[in-house]
């Protein structure tokens, strides 16, 4: 029954002093003594103060891992704020008061939305460093798998974002303006490989796969390489065309030249106008596709060898021709040569082959050159033979129509035979200066180029000095002609004595009439054969005014005094010559 009853209380509440009653009753049914009581109690007590300082160990630790989890979530709220760059949040509670929990619910949201959006600003930030990183490859020239670009989680602030934004546009410019200059270059290749008659896509190929046509735009290669590449191709391709043209301008000169002298015909020459359209163009007026393609700078130099060939078989009718526009030249400048000693060692210089047709014309080109000099040299001095033997031929129908004694008669074209006779007068007195300046300019000439200058083989020096020495004269014969007439007039003032006087003296002298030299040199009345005789005989020797002969270079062997017969058709029909200034 005391076992039953002992036990009871265990089915109630139990508590420490139930427990500690139930105790005390098991000990005095058992007779425990009081030492033993109160050991055991002192033991009970030590048990339970371990079982509390457990608990107060147990919940320190929980305190302090709640002040540092709260601790490190204030400093997570810290660097993710400095790594977003953001001053403060609104979502974060101003007061620190409250239990820890209390604090740290207060700021999870806050560190939930921060953390949401470092992550999207990550995001933000590793695309666009990933078209930076992509550009900077496709600059670089640089290929193949690109790896993620590493992203600086300690500074992902708005400011950092748009400095990579400003980097990435700036790249994006860069690109387009390469991308740009990539097909400007590709266009300049195309167009320059048209007219050389190139592959173009084996031409860009070479350079870079991506610059045929096929590839896209934006896939086309922009690299310093590529670019450094298609820079060189199009320098090169510049330096092709134009050593081209050069050739081909070449080609097409000799062709021009053979043509002219073979004297082509037009149909021919049709079949070369898309060459010789460009004999004279630029480097960067060649624009038609194939104008200097190989093909046909191979044509124009086959076509240039054919009529080289030809030429060969033509070489005297061509030396000839050449012959005749040199004598040509010669006899507008008055020069006389020996036409058939020329024309004789040309046939022998061909026959003979010593010399090569090309350089016999060479040469010859090289003679027409000189001879086209030496008529510029003449050409000033000769128009004033002209002009002077112009007012020689006026001076001469002047003197003879002072002698006409009909002059004034009211006959028909008396008027303009006064008016001619007006203008004679004017060219007559200016004849004296017009005869010094061909002196002077003549004996200048003379100095400079170290021969004699000739007028048809003629020294013009002698023909001056003869022509004033002759004018002269005239003017004493004019002298004695006018004091004769005065002493005629002295004699007929006083009664005549014999029926039938003698003839005038004066009418007998006035039939001699001396006037200028003519185109061969020569002068008209009784001095023309004196004239030309004493210039062709003394040929290094002139007449001076006081009438002493000067030493002067001789003319060359092949210059010839004209006869008077051939210098009749060289005279010039005798008209007023215009004043000169």
């Amino acid at each position: 029954m005391a076992g039953v009853d002992a036990e009871k209380p265990l089915t109630g509440q139990i508590t420490c002093g139930s427990l500690l009653q139930q105790l005390q009753k098991i000990w005095d049914e058992v007779g425990e003594s009081d030492e033993e009581r109160d050991k055991m109690l002192l033991q009970l007590e030590q048990e339970c103060l371990d079982v509390y300082k457990r608990k107060v160990d147990h919940a320190v630790k929980s305190r302090a891992l709640l002040l540092q989890t709260l601790a490190d979530a204030r400093v997570e709220l810290t660097n993710l704020l400095s790594a977003l760059g953001e001053k403060s949040y609104v979502g974060i509670p101003e007061k620190t008061s409250g239990s820890i929990k209390e604090q740290l619910a207060a700021i999870a949201p806050a560190l939930e939305k921060l953390w949401k959006q470092k992550d999207e600003r990550m995001k933000e930030f590793s695309d666009v460093q990933s078209q930076i990183q992509k550009i900077c490859a496709e600059i670089a020239g640089i290929s193949g798998q690109e790896e993620s670009p590493a992203v600086d989680e300690s500074d992902l602030s708005l400011k950092k974002l748009d400095e990579f934004h400003a980097q990435l546009q700036d790249l994006q410019k860069e690109k387009s303006q390469r991308l740009h200059k990539v097909l400007e270059f590709v266009s300049t290749v195309h167009d320059l490989d048209a007219v050389l008659g190139l592959d173009f896509l084996s031409t860009v190929t070479q350079v870079h796969p991506s610059l045929n046509d096929s590839a896209g735009v934006q896939s086309k290669s922009i690299s310093n390489d590529t670019l450094a590449r298609l820079s060189e191709t199009v320098s090169s391709l510049k330096e092709d065309k134009k050593q081209r043209l050069k050739k081909l301008q070449e080609l097409v000169t000799q062709l021009v030249d053979l043509w002219n002298l073979m004297d082509t015909p037009e149909e021919e020459r049709i079949l070369f106008d898309h060459v010789t359209c460009n004999i004279s163009a630029s480097v960067d007026e060649v624009i038609v596709p194939g104008a200097l393609a190989l093909e046909v700078i191979e044509q124009t130099e086959v076509e240039v060898d054919r009529l080289d060939q030809l030429k060969a078989s033509r070489m005297k009718e061509i030396a000839f021709k050449k012959q005749a526009e040199l004598e040509e030249i010669f006899a507008h400048a008055h020069v006389e040569i020996d036409t058939e000693a020329a024309r004789a060692k040309i046939l022998a210089l061909i026959d003979s082959g010593n010399l090569e047709p090309v350089e016999l014309l060479a040469d010859m080109d090289n003679q027409i050159v000189k001879a086209k000099e030496e008529a510029l040299s003449r050409k000033e001095i000769l128009d004033k033979v002209e002009k002077w033997m112009s007012a020689c031929e006026e001076e001469s129908w002047l003197e003879d129509y002072n002698r006409d004694e009909n002059r004034y008669n009211a006959s028909r074209g008396a008027h303009l035979n006064l008016k001619r006779a007006e203008k004679a007068r004017i060219w007559v007195n200016k004849i004296p200066a017009l005869v010094d300046t061909l002196v002077a300019k003549t004996r200048t000439w003379e100095q400079d180029h170290g021969i004699t200058f000739t007028y048809d083989g003629v020294p013009l020096l002698a023909m001056l000095d003869e022509y004033v020495m002759l004018r002269h004269d005239r003017e004493e014969e004019k002298k004695r002609l006018r004091d004769q007439k005065k002493f005629q007039e002295q004699l007929n003032k006083e009664p005549e004595t014999v029926i039938g006087s003698t003839p005038s003296p004066a009418r007998q002298l006035s039939t001699k009439k001396v006037v200028g030299p003519r185109a061969n040199g020569s002068t008209n009345g009784t001095t023309s054969r004196r004239l030309s005789l004493n210039a062709h005989q003394n040929g290094s020797r002139s007449i001076n005014r006081d009438g002493k002969r000067d030493s002067r270079p001789t003319a060359p062997v092949n210059y010839v005094a004209m006869s008077k017969e051939d210098a009749a058709s060289h005279i010039s029909a005798t008209e007023p010559v215009p004043s000169t200034p």
